[in-house]
């Protein structure tokens, strides 16, 4: 059985303070260890530090980055290393974002490389694949996510994988209050686990979680995660408040 992880994006929001306030806030229920579920939160950089000196003794909720550099370290200015990551305790990265692919133009190519280096340093990387509303609409969508998904994981072994955490992305239902239907999502979600199958092999395939990342909040939480191939969910807006956060959590656990 995979486990359901609960994965908060921040993105460029809350700073050391605001970060501060949202583990003072978090309901300790979804702090606890749950069985069969895991909560995760990534702030941005700046509030890394905050989030680990605010984090509750005991808590169960773990920590991770938005973003890593493949290079140990040197002249690359405004960059983040893997061991800086493992020194203040990172759980996860989340790479191939598709704001970093838009905005920054990272390729498979750069992820592999990233997704490469996080796992040498022990820090579960979150790849994140999906499509926009253009490919979508011209019936591209399964050729985009399985290029993303084979070049993003290109040279690993089967045992690297289950290391991984895949998350689906679906870029027009980003931000935009659209949402794919829990039908789209799993049939999206198998098709990556089929992929992986040919790639990897079936077992190692099984084990990977598939997160669904496309504004899932409390109202659609609960049908996207009775999915059988939707294991979690990346999670945008609603990760920045504590109280929808919890929800989420919760409904998690009720699975």
């Amino acid at each position: 059985m995979r486990s359901i992880l609960i994965a908060g994006n921040w993105k460029m929001n809350m700073g050391p303070k605001e970060t501060a306030d949202f583990f003072a806030q978090l309901d300790d229920s979804a702090q606890k260890n749950i069985e069969g579920v895991d909560a995760a939160v990534c702030p941005p950089f700046v509030s890394l530090s905050a989030a680990f000196s605010a984090r509750k003794s005991g808590s169960a909720v773990k920590i991770g980055a938005q973003n890593v550099h493949f290079e140990d370290n040197g002249a690359y200015t405004g960059e983040i290393s893997t061991s800086m990551l493992n020194e203040l305790g990172c759980d996860f990265v989340i790479l191939g974002h598709s704001e970093r692919r838009e905005y920054f133009g990272e390729d498979d190519a750069i992820i592999n490389k990233k997704v490469k280096k996080a796992l040498a340093a022990g820090v579960t990387p979150i790849v994140c694949v999906g499509e926009v509303l253009a490919e979508r609409k011209e019936n591209r969508h399964f050729d985009v996510v399985k290029e993303q998904t084979a070049g993003s994981l290109a040279g690993l072994s089967a045992d690297e994988l289950k290391k991984i955490v895949i998350a689906y992305e679906p870029v027009w239902a980003i931000g935009t209050g659209e949402t794919a239907s829990p039908e789209q999502a799993q049939e999206m979600h198998a098709f990556i686990r089929k992929e992986l199958a040919a790639q990897f092999g079936e077992e190692a395939a099984a084990t990977v979680r598939i997160l669904y990342g496309g504004s899932m909040k409390p109202g659609n939480a609960d049908e996207l995660l009775k999915q059988p191939d939707v294991d979690g969910g990346l999670i945008g807006g609603a990760s920045l408040k504590p109280s929808d956060f919890s929800q989420l959590v919760a409904i998690a656990a009720a699975q």
